[in-house]
């Protein structure tokens, strides 16, 4: 009977994520968030944006040398190993500035 017990900590999570919009103000962010990504990256040419943007998520070609330097300092997975392409992932406390630090990464990367 301890399950039921702390169902009450879960709900008042959901209460808070569900009352009024801070979810949708909360996925409308991280949305919009990948399209800057997206459209930062489409502006190295040695990136290939594989995926139309259509929620929080981008996944790209990066060539594979440079891959493990861009994880030394930021987490993302190796989507498709055989062609090399990432799944970067944007989220409701994603900043421009996050993202803009990570496409500066990028750019020194892969010069």
């Amino acid at each position: 009977m301890h399950l039921p017990s702390k169902m009450r900590f879960i709900a008042a999570q959901f209460e808070a994520l569900l009352s009024g919009d801070l979810w949708r103000r909360s996925a409308t962010h991280s949305n919009r968030m990948s399209q800057l990504l997206a459209n930062e990256l489409k502006s190295i040419p040695q990136i290939r944006i594989t995926q139309p943007v259509q929620s929080n998520g981008v996944f790209a070609v990066i060539p594979p040398k440079y891959i493990p330097a861009l994880q030394k300092k930021y987490f993302f997975y190796v989507w498709n190993e055989e062609i090399s392409e990432v799944r970067l992932m944007t989220s409701f406390d994603t900043t421009e500035d996050d993202i803009r630090q990570f496409v500066t990464l990028v750019k020194k990367t892969v010069r």
